[in-house]
This record gives structure tokens, sequence and C-alpha cells, in this order.
């Protein structure tokens, strides 16, 4: 049977991030699979050497790229994939990329990275906490300036939604809708999208790093060092806990009043390589997860979970999904300093039930996350919507 050609659209940030890597290890995995993979990929980068005229054009670009539209009509021709995976769109490709591969007879696929399709910022955060959204008033997201504190930018996002909701485009053009949990499936079918177009499908890791052998007397933190990543939350907490040992990996907006207010006991690392990452993983007690945002998965949760190490994280969006409350981690209030501190402390106090944990983290993620589990469930996506598409093709014809 002949593998299916995939077409992959993509919108790479500025700073690379947990979605980019996604894409990337979906991309060499199909490739391993012997799949010809063609990637339209754009990367905010551009943007730096915009001139102004290009700069005010964005906003009706997010909306339409009339550009990109055209460039994906004409790959498609050249390569003929038999399916498109879409990830994010914004802002230089728009949905267009949608009606191109309508227009060439190519079904669709949109992996769900965040809630852009229900909120005009993407992430269902503001004054520092987890927000419902504004899928019912994006006037009032626009008034707020939820997408990088700009009215202007947060008004081409919602012109975007707000467009395509009305011609139905998010409804009729998209096959499916694939979602890394539970959470973000039901937060996006709150938004108005089908529920029985979406697919619950985790996240996965290319490469098994395998399980720890050993561990050293501190706890670990990786991730952005951002607001909504729990920054504060955590360096109050290990200021109480002054005797415990936290290593910092990363780097963010945050991360000179974070060293600023850091007590003794923190060490800032800064951003690592990978490999140097995952060094550091494997040496931790556990890691600490204290996101006070409705995070669509946790990748450093997975990563960790693969080296055979416990998370203790918040109780909040997909987290509980990939922790498991007395079994693969343990679980917190994030606004709750006390309950924090305490599952910290008896993390610490208890390493041997924690690596009991961190065991059978890791047998969680041998079930369902390594490569061979996410081309599998990938594939199984794949034929679903090319069955789906066959079948309306074959009804249009006969009708």
């Amino acid at each position: 049977m002949r593998k299916p050609g995939v077409l992959v659209v993509h919108n790479r940030y500025q700073q690379l991030g947990g979605e980019d890597t996604v894409v990337g290890t979906e991309v060499e995995v199909l490739r391993r699979n012997g799949h010809r993979v063609t990637e339209f990929v754009r990367d905010n980068s551009e943007i730096r050497g915009y001139n102004a005229v290009q700069r005010a054009s964005l906003a009706v670009c997010t909306t339409w790229n009339h550009r990109a539209y055209h460039q994906l009509r004409e790959l498609i021709r050249r390569e003929r994939p038999m399916i498109a995976h879409c990830h994010n769109l914004v802002p230089l490709i728009s949905p267009s990329a949608y009606y191109a591969c309508r227009d060439e007879d190519v079904p669709v696929v949109q992996t769900l990275h965040n809630y852009r399709l229900r909120c005009p910022a993407g992430t269902m955060f503001r004054d520092g906490a987890a927000c419902p959204g504004c899928c019912n008033s994006l006037a009032l997201a626009v008034l707020r300036g939820c997408y990088r504190n700009s009215r202007v930018q947060t008004a081409a996002a919602a012109m975007m939604l707000a467009t395509h909701r009305r011609l139905g485009t998010y409804y009729s053009l998209v096959d499916a809708y694939s979602t890394p949990s539970a959470f973000c499936a039901e937060q996006m079918a709150a938004s108005g999208l089908p529920r029985e177009k979406i697919v619950v499908r985790p996240n996965f890791l290319l490469r098994d790093a395998g399980a720890r052998q050993a561990s050293e007397d501190y706890v670990l933190f990786v991730g952005r060092i951002c607001e909504e990543k729990g920054i504060r939350q955590l360096l109050g907490v290990f200021r109480r806990l002054g005797k415990i040992p936290l290593v910092v990996v990363g780097d963010g907006p945050m991360k000179a009043e974070a060293e600023r207010a850091a007590s003794a006991n923190v060490l800032f690392a800064g951003a690592l390589s990978a490999a140097d990452t995952t060094a550091r993983v494997k040496s931790a007690r556990f890691l600490v997860f204290p996101s006070i945002g409705f995070e669509t998965f946790g990748m450093t949760i997975l990563e960790a979970a693969a080296c055979g190490v416990a998370t203790v994280g918040t109780r909040l969006g997909a987290i509980p999904e990939l922790v498991q409350e007395g079994r693969t981690g343990l679980l917190f209030d994030p606004h709750d300093a006390e309950e924090f501190a305490t599952k910290v402390c008896w993390a610490w106090e208890h390493p041997v039930s924690m690596n009991e944990m961190g065991a059978a983290a890791r047998q969680m993620y041998l079930r369902r996350m390594t490569a061979e589990k996410g081309y599998s469930s990938l594939m199984r996506l794949y034929s679903s919507v090319s069955e789906d598409w066959d079948r309306s093709v074959t009804a249009g014809a006969v009708a």
C-alpha cells in the first residue's frame, strides 16, 4: 500500500518553542517511515525586514494571505500530496491555506497546539491567571489588548476569527482537528468547533532518552521564564523552602526579574542544549511544573517521564492528564502556596516514593507516547480523514 504523501503547513515563531519542536518531530517520524513530506513553511523572523507598509498589511494578511493561497495551490499541483497537515497559520499564512487545499481537492488536518481558534491571544491567560476566554465577545479581547498587550494586534487576530467563523471556514474546510489533550479538545469544542471532528492525540518524543540510573540533590524547573509558567509562585515557595535546592533551566522575558528575586537556594542554569537539558532532568530528584495557565499538554513533563522522573505540577489544564496524583507525580493548586510547598516538601522527603512514581511515569510514556505510538496515531488520523474524504467526493460525483 502506498504511503500517503503529506503537505505540512506551518508558520514558525521568532523564538522557537514547543509547537515548532512538535512539528519537527512529526515531520521526522513521517520521513523515517517512508513518507514523502512537502513543507510549506513561513518564519516570523521575516517580519523584522518588513517596511512600514508591509507591517501595516499584516492585519489584513492574517485573515487572508493572497500570496500564500496561490503559492500553496502551485505547490500542491506540483507535489500532489494525499493530505495536508496544518499547524500554526498566524500571521504569515492565514486560513487561506484551507481554501487552497479545498480548491486542489486535498483533505485537511489541523493540529491545535494552542487556543488560537477560541482566544485571539492563543493562551487563555490574562492578568496573571487562566482566563475562560472571549469566544462570545471578541470585542472584549480587543478592548483588553489580550494579544501581546496590543489592541492593534489583538484586533487583527479577532478579525481573522470573526471573519472565518462567519464564513464557516473552521467548520466546513477542516476535515479533522487534532488536540494533544482531552482538556484542549473540550475547550475548543466549547468555542464552536464540531466535537465530532476533534481527535485527541498526545504529543510524542522522537527518541527515547532512557531511564535514569541515579539522581542528585536538586529539584528542576525547565521552561520559559515568564508569568504564565508560574515563575513568581515557584520562587516564592522555594524562598520558604530555603534548604531545598532548585535549578532553573530556560530563558524568557522575566529572567532578570527572577534572578533578582531568587533566594540563595535557586540556581539559574540558563538555556541549555537538548542534550544538556536531558542530563539535568535525569539527575534531578523530581521536576516541578508550576504553570498558572491552561497548558494544552506539557512537553517538559513528557520528557521527564521518559527519563523516569516524576513531576510535581499544577492541578490545571491538561497537566492532570499527564500527572496522576500519587502514581506518576503530585498535583497542587497553582494559587495555593501552602499546598505547593507541602507537596514539594513531601516529594523531597520521600525519594523512594518519587522514584517509584518516576518509574510509573516512564511506563505511561512507553505505553502511549513513543515515536512508534505517535506514528501509529498519525496514520489512524490520516486514514480516517482520507476515507471520509473519498466518501464525500464519491457522493458529490453521484449527486
